[in-house]
């Protein structure tokens, strides 16, 4: 896990570590620039360039190699997914157990700059001295934030426990009405997070608006005016744009992670595993979907992928495995017959309740959703677990129908 503290360094330590970024960058570019972009490895790419780079930048052995280290890794990453890595901006440098130190007396922290070595004084608060406790980190990252402090990422390795062996399961079931329904009766509504992204999305609709620099037609207004707004209330308007910015997402993020840690805690109570769905490609799929505007912002901003990383994630934490499942048919599916509408295209489920036409069960249909998953959990894990979902009125139902039922099966 990576843990962020913030350092307090003096004006002295500030330049020396302002310093050390810019040329930590600089000679990240430099190596971009002027090495064979087909290297990846930091070996051969260190090989290459090393007494340069030592020499023109004024950076210590140890962050030339780690500057190499990142070179390769961005252009492993950016292989991968067919792009070039453009450049990299002065914010951060790398650190190994050679430039950097822990010292648990005060809590400061052992820095190698261009310069020299400094001790600069973290602000640690009664979690991070837990995490840090008998630890004996080997790598970190010192970041300059948006806010223009730098924080130290300390990167914490633990053993993970194994994973439990169980046949108990959690189904999960993830929407935008609802963020998550389990199939043990939890649920969290997705009302907040909608009612916050409309408001974050006019009021940025709004400043936008009073930012721009559309002139004013009437020969009346003054040069420096424009659209009856003057140049400080569009500056103004771009600062509170600029401090709005990322609010949205670290609440989404927030959410996620208490979300997410409901559900892993329950798990770990109940000595279950989680089952939620796969639901990737599901933009694809719900785009081409003729829906109004504000509808189409809603999906497309909603966060199911990060909320099953931060499952999977806390999930190894604690020993806890969380299992994707197909999504196929878990929204249409009786969870107590195993029955499927017989005309294709056409569903039980009625807004946010699902009544079965072939055994009555009714019930809200996110919960019915989760309750599937479950199944599906069950069919993979557990022995036998096909017979979770075999279903027996399928016998007497048209050969089309009983199709259907076998690709859910």
């Amino acid at each position: 896990m990576t843990l962020a503290v913030r350092i307090e360094p003096t004006a002295e330590q500030q330049k020396l570590l302002d310093d050390t970024v810019v040329a930590f960058a600089s000679a990240c570019n430099w190596i971009n620039d002027n090495v064979n972009s087909n290297l990846t490895n930091r070996n051969s790419i260190q090989a290459v360039c090393y007494s340069e780079v030592k020499s023109q930048f004024g950076l210590t052995a140890n962050h030339v190699v780690r500057a190499c280290a990142r070179v390769g890794a961005n252009r492993l990453t950016a292989k991968q997914k067919r792009r070039k890595v453009t450049g990299f901006k002065p914010t951060s440098f790398d650190c190994d157990a050679r430039t950097f130190r822990i010292i648990e007396d005060g809590y400061l922290v052992s820095l190698s700059t261009t310069g020299k070595r400094v001790k600069v004084p973290m602000r640690v608060s009664n979690y991070h001295i837990g995490k840090l406790k008998n630890q004996n980190p080997t790598s970190a990252q010192v970041c300059k934030h948006k806010d223009g402090n730098f924080y130290l990422h300390i990167q914490l390795k633990f053993e993970a426990p194994k994973p439990r062996k169980t046949q108990n399961v959690i189904g999960v079931d993830f929407g935008r009405r609802d963020i998550a329904v389990t199939s043990t009766g939890q649920s969290w509504s997705g009302k907040d997070i909608n009612n916050t992204r409309d408001k974050y999305t006019r009021t940025r609709a709004s400043l936008q608006k009073k930012a721009s620099q559309g002139k004013s037609a009437s020969p009346r207004v003054s040069p420096g005016v424009y659209a009856g707004r003057t140049r400080s209330t569009r500056r103004r308007c771009r600062e509170i744009l600029k401090r709005l910015s990322g609010r949205e997402r670290r609440y989404q993020t927030w959410l996620n992670h208490q979300i997410s840690s409901s559900i892993i805690t329950e798990a770990v109570s109940t000595n279950s595993i989680v089952a939620i769905e796969d639901l990737t490609g599901i933009r694809d799929r719900t785009n081409n979907q003729p829906r109004k505007k504000t509808e189409g912002r809603r999906s497309n901003s909603w966060s199911f992928y990060q909320l099953r990383t931060c499952l999977e994630y806390q999930g190894i934490k604690e020993g806890v495995n969380v299992i994707a499942i197909p999504p196929a048919y878990t929204s249409q599916t009786c969870h107590k017959c195993l029955y499927i509408h017989p005309v294709k295209g056409q569903s039980y489920r009625n807004n946010k309740t699902f009544k079965c036409g072939n055994c009555g069960k009714s019930c809200d249909a996110d919960f019915k959703g989760s309750k599937m998953i479950k199944l599906w959990g069950a069919s993979v894990t557990a022995p036998r677990g096909s017979e979770f979902l075999s279903c027996a009125v399928v016998l007497g139902l048209p050969k089309a129908h009983v199709e259907r039922h076998s690709q859910c099966g």
